[in-house]
């Protein structure tokens, strides 16, 4: 009997790895390799020394969407649309503000508090989402305040708003830029988990650190120092893409609470309730498959963003036991 030599054919096609190999009387075995190797390039396009990223453009859509979500919110209760542009510029530079404050007093305060100017250097990386959330909800509260007194001065029909009205209709767009985020992440090739062998594993051809070895025993490394080739670098969880699903289902829940029960007028407070129990439930589990993003983390059972998450659902718990119970007394 005639043995055939064995050889491999391999090929690329929408990002999956497939190697195609001959075995006896001419049958083929097909292996797919379980992991999709990402390596699109950060930035867009460049005009100069203009770089135009995939992450920035994804923040910008984010809050080009949630304006016009807002504006046909507004439009249905007939609030006043011409206060959206401030609306607007609130939450961007509350959101900006608080993100970069998080990032540098909860994850590196040693350094920016010797370094207080560096703060000022958003261009330069680190945002946290907790912070940018703890933002939003000082820049609502200006907002609604300032809102309302102009509504008083003009002394139109236009009723006054107050804070939880605001908080329950502003979580269906932030859940969108959230999502949204989360894919810049990903683009940027940053914020990503530890190895796994399920099928939708990334290789970040680009992330900064990665990992070497097999998936039961391997060691994290700086990509420029790996001690094996990138093609032997192993996949990990896309944690941005996990959470980006879970702020997409958290959208779809508020939008169905909203339209389809009007729970937003017959049961204050609901809304927001939810919205911060999927969120930053999803964000405690999440955690848990993620790299580690500053050194002192390795020694928490608990990191830092699961630290900060539990507030949020302590605070949503409340809400929703709240907005029931108002409901009860109405």
């Amino acid at each position: 009997m005639k043995i055939l030599q064995s050889r491999s054919l391999s090929f690329r096609r929408a990002g999956l790895r497939i190697e195609i190999i001959p075995t006896f009387a001419s049958k083929f075995k097909i292996m797919l390799l379980n992991y999709i190797t990402w390596n699109v390039d950060p930035v867009l396009f460049s005009i100069g020394n203009i770089h135009v990223r995939w992450y920035g453009l994804l923040w910008a859509l984010g809050f080009f969407i949630g304006y016009f979500i807002m504006k046909r919110i507004y439009k249905r209760e007939h609030m006043a649309e011409d206060s959206l542009d401030k609306l607007l510029i609130y939450m961007l530079v509350s959101t900006i503000i608080g993100a970069r404050l998080g990032h540098c007093l909860f994850y590196e305060p040693d350094y920016y508090l010797s370094n207080p100017l560096k703060m000022l250097a958003v261009w330069e990386g680190g945002l946290a989402s907790h912070g940018g959330a703890i933002g939003i909800l000082i820049g609502l509260w200006l907002y609604v305040r300032n809102y309302n007194k102009s509504t008083k001065k003009q002394k139109t029909d236009l009723q006054r708003i107050n804070y939880i009205w605001i908080l329950d209709r502003i979580v269906v767009a932030v859940c969108l830029v959230g999502a949204l985020i989360r894919l810049g992440n990903v683009f940027n090739h940053e914020i990503y988990g530890t190895p796994t062998s399920l099928p939708w594993g990334f290789v970040f051809m680009r992330g900064a650190e990665q990992f070497c070895g097999t998936f039961d025993n391997y060691t994290a490394c700086n990509s420029w120092d790996a001690p094996c080739p990138p093609s032997e670098w192993l996949p990990c969880h896309p944690t941005g893409l996990y959470e980006a699903f879970f702020c997409l289902v958290a959208m779809g829940i508020l939008l169905w609470m909203y339209y389809k029960r009007d729970l937003g007028i017959k049961q204050p407070g609901l809304m927001f309730g939810t919205f911060l129990v999927i969120i930053f439930g999803s964000r405690i589990c999440i955690e848990f498959l993620k790299n580690v993003q500053v050194e002192f983390e390795k020694s928490m059972t608990f990191d830092m963003g699961q630290w900060l998450s539990v507030p949020f659902v302590v605070i949503g718990v409340g809400m929703i036991v709240w907005s029931f119970v108002k409901r009860k007394q109405a």
